[in-house]
This record gives C-alpha cells, sequence and structure tokens, in this order.
C-alpha cells in the first residue's frame, strides 16, 4: 500500500542521511550539527511550500500540532545523538528502532483499529532490527560514556520523541495542508535548536562539514515530509512503522559503500524486518 511506500521511501532518505554522518569527522558539537541540518532541510522545503500553496487552509489547530510536532523533533533528534554519543549501537539502537511499537500505540489509542496480526507484525519488525543491531561488529568493541542507564534514557526519549513528531505531524497535516505543516515544523525545530546553542555555545558546526550537513538536512525534511505526507492515506501509521527500517538499510548501505561487514545473524534480522513489512502490507 501507498503509506508503506511512503515509510520505506523515507527509510531509505535517513539511511543516505546517516550514511553521510558515518563519514563526517565530528569534531563539533550536537547543537550546532543539528542546526545546519534543520536550517538546510528548511531551505530545501521552502520552494515546494511555495508552489504547493495551502497556507490558506491551515487552521489554529493545525498550526498547534506543527509546533508540536516540531518540540517533539527536537527530543528525537536530541535523544538519539546523545544515546550514540555515549554507547555503542548495538545497545541504544534496539530501543531507538522501537518506536514503530509507540506509532501503533497512538493510532490505537487514536480510534485506529488494530489487530492481532498488525501488532506482530510491528513487533516482528522491532525485534529484527534489535537483533541487527545486536549483531554488529562495528561496535563490538564501543566504549560507554558514563552509566549505560543513561544511555538507555536517552534512547527511549528518543524512541518517544519520533513517534510523536509522526502522530504530531499527521494530525497537523490533516487539520491543515502537507507542506505548510511540515514548514512550521521545521521552523519551530529550528528556532528551539538556535535557541540552546546561543544558550550553551558556538553555533557554527567543524570546519568542511557544512555542506554535508545541509545535503542531511534536505534528506531529513524528504524522509520527514513522506511520513508527514501519509496523513492522508489509509493506515498512516504504517508510514512511521516502515520509516525504522533506516537503520537497517545503513547498514546494508555502509557494507555496499563503506565495506563494513554483515555477519549471516544480520542477515536473519534483516529477513525478519522485511517479513514483517511484508505481512503489514497483506493487511491494507
Amino acid at each position: 500500500m501507498l503509506s508503506l511506500t511512503f515509510g520505506l521511501a523515507a527509510a531509505l532518505a535517513w539511511a543516505c542521511h546517516d550514511l553521510l554522518v558515518r563519514k563526517l569527522a565530528q569534531g563539533g558539537g550536537i547543537l550546532p550539527m543539528l542546526l545546519v541540518v534543520l536550517v538546510g532541510g528548511s531551505v530545501g522545503l521552502a520552494l515546494p511550500a511555495l508552489v504547493a500553496g495551502g497556507w490558506g487552509a491551515m487552521t489554529g489547530a493545525a498550526f498547534g500540532w506543527a509546533a508540536l510536532a516540531g518540540g517533539a523533533y527536537v527530543a528525537g533528534a536530541g535523544g538519539l545523538y546523545q544515546a550514540l554519543g555515549r554507547a555503542p549501537v548495538r545497545l541504544v539502537a534496539p530501543i531507538l528502532g522501537s518506536y514503530p511499537m509507540l506509532s501503533l500505540g497512538i493510532a490505537a489509542f487514536g480510534g485506529k483499529a488494530v489487530g492481532a496480526i498488525e501488532w506482530g507484525a510491528v513487533a516482528f519488525i522491532v525485534a529484527g532490527i534489535g537483533w541487527v543491531a545486536l549483531g554488529s561488529r562495528e561496535d563490538a568493541s564501543g566504549t560507554i560514556r558514563g552509566r549505560p542507564a543513561v544511555a538507555l534514557v536517552w534512547a527511549a526519549i528518543g524512541a518517544v520523541g519520533f513517534a510523536a513528531t509522526f502522530a504530531l505531524g499527521q494530525e497537523a497535516a490533516r487539520s491543515g495542508a502537507v507542506f505548510p505543516a511540515m514548514v512550521v515544523t521545521r521552523l519551530t525545530a529550528t528556532a528551539l535548536i538556535l535557541g540552546l546553542c546561543l544558550a550553551t555555545g558556538p553555533l557554527a558546526p567543524a570546519p568542511g562539514t557544512a555542506r554535508i550537513l545541509v545535503a542531511m538536512g534536505c534528506l531529513d525534511a524528504l524522509a520527514l515530509g513522506l511520513v508527514t505526507a501519509a496523513a492522508g492515506l489509509a493506515h498512516p501509521e504504517y508510514a512511521a512503522v516502515a520509516s525504522a527500517l533506516f537503520g537497517v538499510l545503513s547498514i546494508i548501505l555502509a557494507r555496499r559503500f563503506l565495506n563494513e561487514h554483515v555477519t549471516p545473524r544480520q542477515w536473519g534480522g534483516i529477513a525478519a524486518v522485511f517479513g514483517g513489512i511484508g505481512v503489514l502490507s497483506l493487511q491494507g
């Protein structure tokens, strides 16, 4: 179904984003990086938002939902970067990748009919993501900065933040229009990150990384836009579920372009993820 297609395309965009992160020499802080990513994505959205229009359809509720989505995005992205900055992927990725369960739970809470097969398929997807992460050799020797519990808490914040971003963003699109909702979401997130940068330290990212960060921002805006645009489709929660494949796809891309090894156990997890996606595609 189309919602799954949007989610899979979003996952691919985020996987490419993740590949660029791997290639960066991260000499700067997290907040300046996020600021450039958000500004780059906002610039990339400007022309489509002007062409598509729809601002007249934006109600007060739509602006409110979009602004809340921007705040949730800051929590999700902040949790992601903080968790990965404190602990290896194999430890925090299973929690970060659990947000499809939260997305389905939000849909059920909102009155959507969610059957046992759908819950089982999403559980299979989350388990597969966790299995891939736990089988990662890349981070087998990774060190943990501080207490592991702190990294796990940040990972949980990231998962909740992303699930809330998708749900709130889709509600904003339903209450108004897709592109204006996306612009308000990103501008809110940008303003929050700018305020944090002004309060805590430098605004500039590490030298030589600005162009890559702008490209990452465009990929991030594309991915978030696809999940948001699924609001008008059947089973919009499936887009959020499918987008969680970005972690698995980034491993596949890293194998192809960065010559990183994928173990047989990881391939088993990848097969489980795509099996779960296949089951969901049959439900629509």
